[in-house]
């Protein structure tokens, strides 16, 4: 009777192992994001020494206002919640003028031009910019509004 409840309990292991192992690629890769640790980077490049101020939230967290000198940042990490719902937006501002945008959402190709890891948004004289990491460039997303 033991040898048989053993088999009972290796067949069921494996089959559990079988059933939550991802079996593409692509599950994989969600899999290893699921708690993966992101960072998010505010940069200002802004010229003559402007002031760029930034307030970042997302639904559980007020990171609060920031006064970022040129050619410094404001940076913060995080995990993903469980439902892979986690959203960080910004409001940024300079002189008389600000962008608000989502800075952190789901997306494979939001995530592809973060390397998965580390999202840069570069805030420039004519607008907000987003660094493609991979591809070497940085990509303008949104303009400045009075």
């Amino acid at each position: 009777m033991a040898f048989w409840s053993s088999m009972v309990l290796i067949v069921l292991a494996m089959l559990s192992t079988v059933l939550t192992t991802p079996s593409t690629a692509e599950e994989r890769r969600r899999s290893d994001l699921e708690f993966h640790k992101w960072y998010v980077h505010i940069v200002n490049n802004l010229s003559q020494g402007k002031l760029l101020t930034a307030h970042c939230k997302s639904k559980d967290d007020d990171l609060g206002i920031h006064q970022i000198p040129v050619g410094d940042e404001q940076n913060w990490s995080f995990r993903q919640n469980f439902f892979e719902t986690t959203l960080f937006w910004c409001s940024l501002a300079k002189d008389n003028v600000h962008a608000d945008f989502d800075v952190f959402w789901d997306d494979d190709n939001f995530h592809y031009r973060c390397s998965f890891k580390d999202c840069i948004w570069v805030a420039k004289d004519d607008g907000i910019y987003l660094k493609n990491l991979p591809e070497g460039f940085d990509e303008y997303r949104h303009g400045w509004k009075q």
